[in-house]
């Protein structure tokens, strides 16, 4: 029983008020680049980046919980820190890869693609305690987010969100399948 006692009261070295506030800002951060995407009316939108951004800052806090276990000290064990970034970036980057679909002959998704791996890099650097990083890259993401849009309407990059695509010709489409 002693055993048991022991394995559920191991404390982590992190403050549970720090790792509380790490994650806490982290969904934050991924909220902010989701709420763009969820007034753009995407996919994946608020949920799905508070989500990313929360679970990169869990793997972040793990890692370093567990290069303090005391199993993994010594000259038997090293830690690279490339692979927590890399395995973040691997697992955001099937996500993202996912949203991005290819419809009558256009690419679509991609921002919203860019802004999961964003908030997977904003969760990361809140869970890892880079406050200022994870602040900067997602004020700066959300301002690209939601800025460049109009400066696409604006300079007829793309049309406004509101401007309904053209209707398919039907005499066309039947002559297409002709030949």
């Amino acid at each position: 029983m002693d055993i048991l006692l022991d394995e559920f009261s191991r404390s982590p070295t992190l403050p549970w008020q720090v790792i509380a506030v790490r994650l806490i800002i982290a969904t934050c951060l991924g909220g902010v680049l989701g709420l763009e995407r969820e007034l753009a009316d995407r996919p994946a939108g608020l949920r799905t980046h508070m989500l990313i951004a929360l679970a990169a800052a869990v793997f972040a806090i793990i890692t370093l919980e567990i290069t303090a276990l005391q199993a993994f000290t010594g000259d038997h064990t090293q830690s690279d820190p490339l692979r927590l970034v890399e395995a973040i970036t691997a697992g955001v980057a099937f996500l993202a890869a996912g949203s991005i679909l290819m419809r009558r002959g256009k690419v679509q998704g991609l921002t919203t693609g860019a802004g999961m791996w964003l908030a997977g890099a904003s969760g990361l650097s809140a869970g890892l305690g880079l406050w200022l990083v994870a602040l900067f890259a997602c004020v700066l993401g959300a301002i690209v987010l939601a800025l460049a849009r109009g400066l696409e309407t604006r300079l007829e990059l793309k049309q406004p969100k509101s401007a309904p695509e053209p209707a398919p010709d039907p005499a066309r489409e039947q002559d297409a399948r002709r030949g």
